[in-house]
């Protein structure tokens, strides 16, 4: 499996293309307004973007979306409940394809109604669910403490350790992490009842 992680756009933001090595076809998550990078990256690998995946709506990583679909004809793939347009629409526990590679699609609301994260292989793409060190804000429009509680409690939290958590943002001291080490670390994972998380969350 080739994957890239790119840095730019709209300053910290994370991007990714994920390819099957052996078909080539691949997926963009999170354009982050680096469609040229992109473009100029799957043209020189040779990847065939079958979709281009948001994990959630705001624009910071939806930037790039047209311009990549127009120029590699790949579906737009957005969670349901997103409130802009997309070609295909997920929710939680479909999977998608690109070669025989699986693309699971789970819903994590919390930062954003329409939150998501992707697994491919042995690697997690959690947009701006959980960060490196950090989790997403919920102080945003359509923003949730208890959803981002179960999100990260009852979904993230119980995944394989050896999951490599990349975010939708550079906001830690590495670009990714093993989960496992992001449960031990990350002071945002500790053991919380859902109404101490809450209060957490109210903390400066």
């Amino acid at each position: 499996m080739m994957l890239e992680q790119m840095k730019g756009g709209f300053g910290d933001n994370f991007a990714y293309i994920v390819a099957d090595e052996t078909s080539k076809e691949g997926v963009v998550i999170d354009p982050s307004g680096m469609a040229k990078k992109i473009l100029d990256s799957v043209a020189q690998r040779g990847v065939k973007v079958k979709y281009v995946i948001n994990t959630h709506g705001h624009g910071d990583h939806t930037g790039g979306n047209a311009e990549i679909a127009a120029s590699t004809g790949a579906g737009i793939v957005k969670h349901v409940s997103s409130a802009s347009s997309s070609d295909i629409s997920v929710n939680d526990g479909d999977v998608l394809k690109i070669g025989d590679v699986d693309v699971k699609i789970i819903h994590t609301p919390g930062h954003s109604p329409d939150s998501i994260c992707v697994i491919i292989g042995k690697n997690l793409f959690t947009g701006d669910t959980l960060f490196i060190n950090e989790c997403g804000r919920t102080d945003i429009g359509g923003g949730s403490s208890e959803q981002l509680w179960d999100s990260l409690f009852n979904k993230i939290a119980k995944m394989d350790d050896d999951l490599e958590v990349y975010p939708g943002h550079d906001y830690g001291p590495l670009p990714h992490d093993s989960l496992g080490n992001q449960k031990r670390g990350n002071y945002t994972l500790e053991p919380r009842t859902v109404q101490e998380f809450v209060q957490f969350m109210l903390e400066p």
